[in-house]
């Protein structure tokens, strides 16, 4: 069944988008790239369990990178891997907090970060452009094919979503992947396997960071025009909240919540003035009835079915009982 669906879905993102408009590809390669951001936070909050709200930061540096080495007459393929390269050196510095406080204390750590990240784009304007941001931001070519058109971006990002979930398959499936459920789940038992748990909570944090910093270049050359705006707390509650909606830990949480996140409050634009407040309240309600994110729903149904099972068992063992004595 599920891999029904997911042919399905594959089908719907390589057939769909030539029968839209531009507005409407701009919409799904919008919501890939933060697929790529949630993977990455993903890794962070639902895998390693550490509590970060600062993954914004990331992205925005991503975007900032690349805009200003395009600005500069740089090539987009080399502000590709340095802003990937670049967040994650500061990803690993920002993990530290993490190796002394935790929980709450950890959220406001990465809280601080991206406010002050968040304070240099907007006042840093002989670097950043400030409030005025930074236009004209070029997409690129690959090999000897232009980018510029709506369609070629979007199977272009496609392509790199697609790239970066199998690279995350692979790492969540190998020593390392169980070494991040380790730390989430009991860090104390985690140490005494012999896993490090002050190197892999550096590593899910430098690697989050990672994907936030290519997902913020692919968005930089979507959108042309990045101003501090996008990258400030804000954005980093929103990441967050894909994640929880879609389901921490999950593999296509980040997929599922990012729709919620990003393609879910434009359908509700019918609403006009209260599709603000729709969408709110369908998010409370659902973290109310699944605060393990929508994909935790076959999880709940087959431990309902366990469960009533064993129920059945246990009425027949005892009437049973009864009936021999």
């Amino acid at each position: 069944m599920n891999k029904i669906l997911l042919g399905l879905l594959a089908l719907v993102l390589l057939v769909a988008p030539p029968f839209l408009k531009s507005y409407g590809i701009y919409l799904f390669s919008y919501w890939l790239v933060y697929v790529i951001a949630n993977m990455g936070l993903n890794l962070t909050v639902g895998y390693a369990g550490q509590k970060s709200l600062g993954h914004a930061a990331f992205f925005g540096i991503g975007a900032y990178t690349v805009a200003i080495l395009l600005k500069a007459g740089f090539s987009f393929w080399l502000g590709l891997p340095l802003a990937m390269v670049g967040c994650f050196v500061i990803g690993l510095g920002l993990g530290f907090p993490a190796l002394r406080v935790q929980t709450i204390y950890l959220a406001f750590a990465t809280l601080g970060f991206n406010t002050a990240v968040w304070l240099v784009l907007r006042n840093e304007e002989w670097l950043t452009g400030g409030s005025f941001g930074i236009n004209n931001v070029a997409r690129p070519h690959l090999l000897g094919l232009s980018l510029d058109g709506d369609l070629a971006y979007y199977y272009f990002v496609l392509g790199v979503t697609v790239l970066l979930g199998a690279l995350l398959w692979g790492l969540l499936r190998s020593p390392w992947g169980k070494a991040f459920t380790a730390l989430r789940d009991n860090p104390i038992r985690a140490e005494s396997l012999g896993i490090h748990i002050q190197g892999y909570t550096l590593l899910s944090f430098a690697i989050g960071a990672a994907y936030a910093g290519i997902a913020g270049a692919l968005y930089a050359s979507l959108v042309q025009f990045i101003e501090p705006g996008p990258f400030a707390v804000g954005t980093s509650f929103m990441m967050y909240l894909m994640v929880v909606v879609g389901g921490p830990g999950y593999f296509f949480g980040p997929l599922l919540g990012s729709a919620v996140g990003v393609l879910l409050p434009e359908w509700l634009r019918f609403a006009q003035a209260w599709y603000l407040f729709i969408f709110g309240s369908a998010v409370v309600l659902l973290m109310l009835w699944l605060p393990d994110g929508l994909l935790s729903i076959p999880d709940r149904m087959r431990a309902k079915a366990l469960a009533k099972k064993a129920a059945a068992e246990r009425a027949a063992a005892a009437a049973r009982i009864g009936a021999s004595s």
